[in-house]
Formats: structure tokens, C-alpha cells, sequence
């Protein structure tokens, strides 16, 4: 029954190896995106880490920020 669940009638390699490739790209891409997005909170934190009111203020001003703010619950 094993046997049969993993060779799928002749098409068990093709299925198997795509599935396998499958799942490995989804999780190197969830790595990488994870890697990234620790890289750029580092990033953010060093930049924007100790804003004091009136730096927070003139950083709201800016249109990138503007634009990024727009699209989250008010700061």
C-alpha cells in the first residue's frame, strides 16, 4: 500500500520531485523575506530609533514617508 501511495502508477518521481521542489522554494523564499525584513528593521531602528518629536514630525513630512505611513493605523 506504501509502495503504491509513492509510486503513484509510474508518475510517483515526477510528483514527488515537484512537490519537493515545491516546498523547499517556499521555505528558502519564507527565509530569505525573513532575513530581508530583519535587515531593514535594523535598519529602521538606527535610523528613526531615538526620533525626538520635532525629527518625528519633519519624517512625516517627507512624501516616501508619507506614502508608507498611508498604508498603516496612525502613528
Amino acid at each position: 500500500m506504501i509502495n503504491e501511495l509513492i509510486s503513484m502508477n509510474g508518475y510517483g518521481s515526477y510528483v514527488w520531485s515537484a512537490f519537493s521542489f515545491t516546498l523547499i522554494s517556499f521555505a528558502s523564499l519564507y527565509f530569505v523575506t525573513m532575513l530581508q525584513l530583519s535587515k531593514e528593521q535594523t535598519r529602521f531602528v538606527s535610523k528613526f530609533g531615538s526620533l525626538n518629536e520635532e525629527k518625528a514630525r519633519a519624517a512625516r513630512l517627507q512624501n516616501i514617508n508619507r506614502e508608507i505611513l498611508s498604508n498603516t493605523s496612525k502613528i
